[in-house]
């Protein structure tokens, strides 16, 4: 037998390293490969030297690691060369891999993983080289094509959710509620914002309107239908994707964009204070408060969904099989089989459709007004939301565990 390693790349998620336990596992019931290595900081690291031995550490460590958020061997934003400008990076990662008996190769990512997946794949196949390379789907993004979700979104969504019902019982106390604007990630994609629509009280919806990408946005009607709702009740729950745009395809927080990634997406973040700015000088009510979630949505592992969790050790679990079966060059995909119960299965995709491709929010789930959602939106929302893991309540504060400190 050889070898394989699996390493994380991109943004983290919640449930990010539960993928990594699951093909750790499989390995020790499949008992496919030698030794489970594992590259830290993805691409970056190992083409720096940067390997651990996965397989060596104890079952206590790689259950807490299951539970721990962000991802615990590190990540990277590093984007290999074209293969038509250089091959020099893809032949010294495959010495790498060559010198430690690597035939495996696993990459736990998003849009910009899965290219650097296909990438290789291809370049091992053309020159004759034994290594098979699989794509392990992670993102809170949830934009990934063919797959109906992705690992870490149900998660992220089930934060969301709670936070704007418990922000939205904190902005309600008072006679004279004012306005209170909630901003989500979502760059491309209205998914996260949408996953608001979730919260609910005495079964109503919180949120008064939810703005995603998807929609055109229009200054002019956001205040006149913000100004009418105020006017009727007192208060109004906004919530908001960091990356909605204008008609002419605009990014609304453009202008506040303060840096761009290595890939070339803009930094986007400050919209919601944006339009508070927005609402008190038209002079609607200078009561207005604007949360920014941040990075809590990707790492609140306090409110991880059991479905996620469950779900990212299982596209480990079967990337690991596949790669013993002789595929290379394909992601993961999850397929949903029955929303009631919940059932899902798990299906080759090839990688390089994932690569350079988005999977928007459908904009049949958004209302005619551009501003909420239809009931087919929470269909697909609900099922993904599930209960949090027993273990990460049972002890006052949580014990983790990574490996890339």
């Amino acid at each position: 037998m050889a070898n394989c390693i699996i390493a994380q790349s991109g943004g983290p998620t919640a449930v990010i390293n539960s993928s990594v336990v699951g093909l750790v596992e499989a390995n020790n019931t499949l008992g496919i490969f030698d030794k489970v290595y594992a590259g830290l900081n993805g691409i970056e690291g190992i083409l720096n030297g940067n390997i651990i031995e996965l397989s060596s550490f104890s079952q206590d460590d790689i259950n807490r690691f299951r539970y721990t958020p962000s991802s615990g061997l590190g990540s990277c934003r590093y984007k290999m060369k074209k293969l038509e400008e250089s091959t020099e990076e893809y032949d010294r990662l495959l010495e790498i891999l060559k010198a430690n008996d690597i035939k495996a190769f696993f990459y736990v990512g998003g849009n910009d993983s899965m290219d650097t997946t296909a990438k290789l794949s291809a370049y091992a196949k053309e020159t004759g080289i034994d290594v098979k390379f699989i794509g392990i789907p992670k993102t809170i993004d949830n934009d990934l094509m063919y797959t109906d979700h992705t690992p870490g979104f149900g998660s992220a969504a089930k934060f969301i959710a709670t936070s704007v019902l418990e922000t939205y019982l904190d902005s309600s106390v008072y006679i004279n509620n004012g306005i209170f604007i909630l901003e989500t990630m979502g760059r491309d994609t209205g998914w996260l914002a949408a996953s608001a629509a979730l919260a609910k009280l005495n079964g109503k919806q919180v949120a008064d309107f939810i703005y995603l990408p998807e929609a055109a946005f229009d200054v002019d009607k956001f205040l006149c239908d913000v100004k009418n709702k105020f006017e009727e009740q007192n208060q109004v729950y906004i919530v908001v994707s960091e990356g909605i745009r204008t008609a002419e395809g605009k990014f609304v927080a453009e202008a506040h964009a303060q840096s761009h990634d290595k890939f070339g997406h803009a930094q986007l973040g400050g919209v919601g204070a944006y339009l508070k700015n927005l609402i008190i000088s038209s002079g609607i009510t200078s009561r207005v408060k604007s949360l920014e979630l941040g990075v809590l949505q990707r790492c609140a592992m306090h409110c991880a969904s059991n479905i996620d969790l469950e779900e990212a050790y299982e596209v480990g679990y079967e990337a690991l099989r596949q790669a013993s079966l002789g595929k290379s060059g394909y992601m993961i995909g999850i397929k949903r089989e029955n929303n009631a119960p919940y059932k899902s299965s798990y299906f080759l995709i090839e990688a390089d459709k994932i690569a350079n491709n988005v999977k928007y929010f459908p904009t049949e789930w958004i209302n005619e007004s551009g501003n909420n959602l239809k009931e087919e939106a929470l269909e697909y929302l609900a099922p993904l939301v599930s209960e949090i893991p027993d273990i990460i309540s049972a002890s006052p504060m949580p014990s983790f565990k990574v490996f890339n400190k």
